[in-house]
This record gives C-alpha cells, structure tokens and sequence, in this order.
C-alpha cells in the first residue's frame, strides 16, 4: 500500500510540480523569463539522460536480455517518433515557434493529457521497481516540464486564453498523470513481467524528448554558451546519480 501511495505521489509530484512551478516563472517578465527557459532546459537534458540511462535502463537489463533490453528502448525512441509525426504532439518551450500550437491551441491540452498520462504511468513503474528510481524518474519528469509547460501557456495566452483559463486547462491535463500511475500500478499487478518492457520503452522516451526535443534547442544563437550549457546537463546527471 506505501508502494501505491508513492508511485501516485510522486506522479503528482512530476506532473503538476512542473506545472505549478511553471506559473511562477510566468508571473516574471519576458527578459527574465527568456534568459532562465534555457538554463532550465539545460538541466532538464541531464536529468533525462542521467534517469534514462542510469536509472532505467539497467533497472531494465538486470531483468532482461541486452538484446531485449534495448530492442524495446529503440522501439521507444520510434514511437515517439511517430507520434509527433502522426498525433501532433509537439515539444514546444518558448511558446514563439510553433505553427502547429498557434493554429489549434487545443492539441496543447490534448497533448499534455496525453503526455502527463505517459509520465505517470513511467514513475510508478519506476517506483513499483524500487522508490529511489521513482524519485530520480519524478525528478527527471518534473525537470523536464517546467520548461514546456511555460512554452505550453504562452502559447494558449497568445491564443487569446486569460491566465486564469490557460492555467486551469493546464491543471486539469495534469490530472492524466495520476490516471497513468493508477492504470500503471493495476497492470503491474495484472502481468508483472511487463515491468521491464515499461522502464526500458520509457528509457528510450526520455533519451528522444532530450535529444530529439531539447538538445537542438541548445544549439540555437541566443540560448546560453556551451560550458554554462554542459555545466547545467552535468548537475542534471550529477542529480540523478547522487539520489
């Protein structure tokens, strides 16, 4: 019973944690707000590859073959390939440059649901493996969100949406995360064995959103010089193996 009760706080935690802290930095000015998004990025890149490859992924091995293992790890990197090919679901963190949110805001909240969902369900199979691991995958989650929920209300606020509506909308989304612990915890129980498909398909989740959605924003002018870059990615990893 501590067991569920962690995997659903702590999916509380990674996917409105986010999202609370998030309107904190909206209620800062644009100069600010601009100069702080990519040293947040930065540090989200770290927390991901560190809880991916050094949390999730020999989570994984320990209990399958290496062949497996990373077999599903790819096929987690290609679905989410595909679904931003094919569902519209975009990581966007600046809420300036993204055509696809500006011309239907509601694949925002859609997408978020959806997302937060996924996010939920990865901490409490991490959490179901061993808690420090859904500590370090809340973590890596919670990083990770802060940046696009910020891109995430921008661009509902630039939609014509008050503040108020932008952040609700927000909030209700994030409700999928504990419904993604709660289906989660309910298929552990159903077929265990499933449990190190999930930390490795989520290993290869959380390698695509760094380095497909957030490294390339890195290397944008403007976004922060390399060593403060690789300084903020070190201290995400450093995180997430000294938790």
């Amino acid at each position: 019973m501590q067991t569920y009760g962690a995997a659903v706080g702590l999916s509380v935690l990674g996917s409105l944690g986010g999202l609370l802290t998030a309107s904190v930095f909206l209620l800062l000015g644009d100069g600010l707000r601009v100069r702080l998004i990519p040293w947040l990025i930065s540090y989200a890149v770290g927390t991901l590859l560190g809880a991916s490859l050094l949390g999730l992924l020999p989570e994984a091995l320990e209990r399958l073959d290496a062949r497996i293992a990373l077999a599903t790890l790819l096929a987690g990197v290609m679905a989410f390939f595909l679904l931003e090919k094919f569902v519209v679901w975009r990581h966007c963190h600046d809420g300036h440059e993204c055509e696809v949110h500006k011309t239907a805001a509601s694949l925002v909240i859609v997408g978020d649901a959806f997302h937060t969902f996924v996010d939920g369900a990865v901490i409490a199979a991490a959490v179901v493996t061993s808690v420090p691991l859904g500590i370090t995958t809340a973590l890596a989650v919670a990083a990770h969100e802060i940046p696009q929920e910020v891109g995430d209300v921008a661009i509902l606020l630039r939609a014509g949406y008050s503040r108020t509506r932008a952040f609700t909308l927000n909030l209700m989304s994030g409700v999928g995360g504990v419904l993604g612990a709660i289906t989660m915890l309910a298929a552990s129980r159903s077929v265990p064995v499933l449990l190190p498909y999930v930390l490795a398909f989520a290993a290869g989740n959380f390698l695509y959103i760094a380095m497909a959605d957030l490294i390339p924003g890195l290397h944008k002018k403007g976004e922060g010089g390399p060593i403060q870059q690789l300084a903020l990615i070190g201290a995400g990893i450093l995180t997430i193996s000294l938790l």
